[in-house]
């Protein structure tokens, strides 16, 4: 994510825009209590009288907070004065609550009279299943204006029947925002207004939809955006620092934000500066990808120089030489006990090749035993590096899916060749090429977050393996990786090395592998008579000779293969059984040929 100012950049203009703040406090005394920004959505609500209001906002900028001051002041006033019940919405029970103790407070600073406060159960009842009743929890402050101030949940027909005003917050996160939305508009027919506020959640979830209709003159709506450094230069920091008794400085505030930035890592585009990412939400929660990173497994990482096809032979193995002992011994190390499959993901300019090893336990959980990642190496190198870890467990693979898009066809090809190319998954051989598609993705991700969730994938802990899962979004409702690339460790700056998600589809690729179809065969064979390499010279009772080792030569047409050798042979023999009248006539020596020798 790269920031729109940086750190430095940041604290000087801080210092500039608050060079007079000691003139302004003292002509109008303690900061207001709404910021700039949150008294501009109450202005926009209470004095423009805006009916339909779009907030996309930073996350924990105190936007609910501010939001929460005009549905006081709305459930507070008599009918004639403009008031109305205020409803508030959200995806948790844990926000709803915080919503009506904020109320609460806003009332008391108000010095306005609320009757009653707590909580009551109301049934809700399903109209297309009148007998399905549910009682649900809500939560109430009632004032002496007959209003009241009620949080609901998010089922669109529990604002069946109501009327006034109606907050929805983090509406991006809502089950069904679009029937939600539709049952609130119809509170504009008696005057009603309508908030929707939130963060972003993925281009295609109905909240961005519903900004870009608004951003496109597609909706009459009125639209409001605070990211992270618009509440800054509205005195969010200060604020902070008021509460917490700190002093506030600039280089503070620098620091505070980049830290924040750091923290939110890739997420901070969305979660801080209100750009949504590519697609609808994360597929793998933070949490749940860093409860499944248990282990120090060996990350293998080879960046070759750009020209590395330009020098010499001695040069290049120089630069491989490291990679190759450090992969020899974790190969030494693996357990050979346990079945293994493996994924490859190919790249070769922009993105990362990434190989990924996954050992089946006896209880079928798919442990990660090895994982390497290739920038900038080329193809012949990258089918050396894949043979060695394939080879380390021939005996012990169970399959071996590879990224056959563009160039990857070459790899999984080539290893098709050693250890058998698999084209049908129901056929033999234990390399199987993938041709990635939306439904390979609709089908065989679902498994893989179902062996995170179930506990039964163990990996090693890696923060770019995190961002590379993470990465990982509901496009059209089918789990992939977005055009999108991020950055490796978090870095900021434009020449920092990206990553496209290549972990997660290695790491895929090798879970589908180790679902394959396989078997274990193993046989002894008959002994024969005599050894092949043990044969009679005749029948006419000589001493019996011995095929010498058939060892490979080279001719005019490359090395020949061992039946050839043994065809020569066999001729050997049947020439030395003739008589010798046709030795003779022939010109042949009565002496054995010399691919046969007496017998020790």
């Amino acid at each position: 994510m790269n920031a729109p100012i940086s750190k430095e950049q940041w604290a000087e203009l801080r210092r500039q825009t608050v060079d007079d703040i000691g003139d302004i406090a003292d002509q109008v005394g303690l900061p207001n209590v709404l910021l700039n920004y949150q008294s501009e959505a109450v202005g926009l609500l209470d004095t423009t009288g805006v009916e339909v209001l779009f907030i996309e906002k930073s996350r924990r900028i105190g936007m609910t907070w501010g939001l929460a001051s005009y549905a006081v002041l709305k459930a507070a006033k008599e009918k004639k004065a403009g008031g109305s019940d205020a409803m508030y919405i959200s995806y948790s029970q844990e926000m709803t609550r915080e919503f009506i103790d904020a109320c609460a407070m806003w009332a008391r600073a108000y010095s306005l009279a609320a009757i009653e406060q707590g909580d009551f159960i109301f049934e809700d009842t399903d109209p297309n299943n009148p007998d399905e009743t549910r009682k649900i929890q809500a939560f109430r402050i009632r004032f002496a204006s007959d209003f009241e101030i009620i949080g609901l949940s998010s089922a669109p027909r529990s604002l069946r029947g109501k009327q006034g005003l109606v907050i929805i917050d983090e509406a991006a996160f809502v089950e069904n925002l679009k029937e939600l939305l539709k049952a609130a508009m119809a509170f504009l027919m008696w005057g009603g207004q309508v908030v929707i506020c939130s963060t972003h959640d993925g281009t295609e979830n109905e909240f961005n939809l519903q900004i870009q209709d608004i951003l496109g003159d597609r909706s009459p709506y009125e639209h409001m955006r605070v990211d992270l450094d618009d509440a800054l230069k509205d005195g969010l920091y200060q604020r902070i620092c008021l509460v917490q008794g700190k002093e506030w400085t600039a280089d503070a505030e620098a620091d505070w934000r980049q830290k924040l930035i750091d923290n939110y890592g890739e997420g901070a585009d969305e979660e801080l500066f209100c750009i949504p990412t590519m697609g609808s939400g994360t597929w793998l929660s933070g949490p749940l990808i860093e409860a499944r990173m248990k282990e120090d497994v060996p990350v293998l990482r080879l960046d070759l120089p750009k020209d590395y096809l330009h020098r010499s032979e001695l040069e290049q193995a120089v630069l491989m030489a490291p990679f190759l002992l450090k992969l020899e011994e974790a190969l030494a190390d693996l357990p050979k006990d346990v079945r293994y499959a493996f994924g490859f993901d190919f790249a070769r300019v922009a993105d990362l090749t990434v190989g990924c090893l996954l050992a089946i336990e006896t209880d079928l959980k798919r442990r990660e035993v090895l994982s390497f990642e290739l920038r900038n190496v080329p193809g012949h190198e990258q089918k050396q590096i894949t043979k060695m870890v394939l080879d380390a467990v021939r005996s012990r693979l169970v399959g071996a899916a590879f990224d056959a898009t563009g160039m990857g066809w070459t790899v999984a090809e080539d290893m098709g060749r050693l250890f058998g190319l698999r084209e049908d998954p129901e056929g033999a051989g234990l390399i199987m090429p993938i041709k990635f598609s939306e439904t390979w993705y609709r089908l065989e991700m679902p498994p893989l977050k179902v062996a995170f969730e179930d506990d039964m994938i163990s990996l090693g802990r890696d923060s770019d393996h995190v961002s590379d899962l993470r990465h990982v979004k509901l496009v059209r409702g089918i789990p992939r990786v977005p055009e999108a690339r991020t950055s490796e460790k978090g870095e900021q700056s434009a020449k920092a090395k990206k990553r496209h998600g290549d972990y997660a589809i290695a790491l895929a690729l090798a879970h589908y592998a180790s679902r394959m179809r396989w078997s274990e065969f193993d046989y002894q064979p008959v002994p024969p008579k005599h050894s092949r390499h043990e044969e009679t010279a005749g029948s006419d009772g000589d001493t019996p000779y011995r095929i010498s080792s058939l060892r490979r030569s080279r001719g005019i047409f490359g090395w020949q293969s061992r039946s050839y050798w043994t065809n020569t042979a066999a001729r050997c023999r049947r020439r030395a059984s003739r008589p010798n009248r046709l030795r003779l006539r022939s010109g042949l020596s009565t002496a054995p040929p010399r691919c046969i020798r007496r017998a020790a």
